[in-house]
């Protein structure tokens, strides 16, 4: 049963790859849509945490904004099958804007290790792509359950010469090794961690349990952090990608300091692009103590 519903997973991520790039959106913007119109757990979820993240917003643009982050949750599981489909520079031609590459040239430059650091805003399928057409880094990722789509994504994530590191305790020592030896790597810093690897942090009006993980390997000077982002362009065109360097308190050795940082700039580019962060996502899963669980 497992190996049919990887197989139909793959052929509708073939099928979806064959349209053209507009249809792709429309298509993906349909899909969210009905998310929107249709009682769904994504939809529950969403609403959930844009209340919690953002409750200033009065009910009508609670709702529009709802609508709008379905909608473009739908364009990037459509505009993902083609970036995990299409040869990789085909993904890359549609990057229109980039602002900050300067910051990755200096990082790699600098003869430390590199950890780019992203979220699920935007599309970071694009941004896989792009990343690895700079250097040849190890992307850390969370295996989907389905072994033929792994296996899938695996073959399509390491295109351009770059390596993949699954989140199990031997990909995060080989992520770890990576920059120590003064490699690159590209790691999801959004993704709720254990109790034990992370810490809570302001997020978005709220506390999030936040992930130790990157901001210790920049710990000691030994690494240099970059913040990278391919945000979608309002025109339908492509995306723009934008980089920027960690700021300087994410280098603290003291844990809560540096996790904060790295949640302040997170937080930046999701209040900047409200619409395109995942917020079907239960990030927010975990609560401090004495705090009822949203979900």
């Amino acid at each position: 049963m497992e190996k049919l519903k990887g197989a139909l997973v793959v052929g509708f991520l073939r099928l979806f790859a064959l349209l053209p790039w507009r249809a792709v959106q429309g298509v993906g913007a349909a899909i969210g849509w009905m998310m929107w119109t249709l009682p769904n757990g994504s939809r529950a979820v969403a609403s959930i945490n844009l209340s919690k993240c953002f409750p200033e917003l009065d009910a009508t643009t609670h709702q529009q904004l709802l609508r709008q982050s379905l909608m473009n949750i739908g364009r990037t599981l459509t505009e993902s099958a083609c970036a995990w489909i299409w040869p990789a520079q085909k993904s890359i031609e549609l990057v229109q804007e980039v602002e900050g590459l300067e910051v990755l040239q200096a990082a790699l430059a600098s003869g430390k290790g590199v950890v780019g650091i992203t979220s699920h805003l935007g599309n970071w399928e694009v941004l896989n792509h792009f990343y690895c057409a700079q250097c040849k880094p190890i992307i850390f990722y969370r295996p989907p359950k389905l072994k033929a789509v792994d296996e899938l994504l695996r073959q399509q994530r390491v295109q351009l010469g770059n390596r993949v590191a699954p989140s199990t305790k031997e990909g995060i020592i080989s992520v770890i090794k990576e920059v120590r030896k003064g490699g690159a790597v590209g790691i999801p810093a959004d993704p709720e961690p254990s109790l034990s690897a992370g810490v809570f942090v302001p997020f978005c009006a709220t506390q999030a349990l936040t992930s130790k993980f990157v901001p210790g390997m920049l710990t000691g000077g030994k690494a240099v952090g970059v913040f990278l982002h391919a945000l979608r362009l309002s025109d339908g065109s492509g995306y723009k990608v934008i980089l920027e360097a960690a700021p300087p308190d994410m280098y603290s050795d003291q844990v809560e300091t540096a996790v904060a940082a790295m949640s302040t700039v997170l937080e930046k580019y999701v209040r900047a692009y409200p619409s395109q962060y995942m917020w079907s996502m239960k990030r927010f899963k975990k609560r401090p103590a004495g705090e009822a669980k949203w979900y």
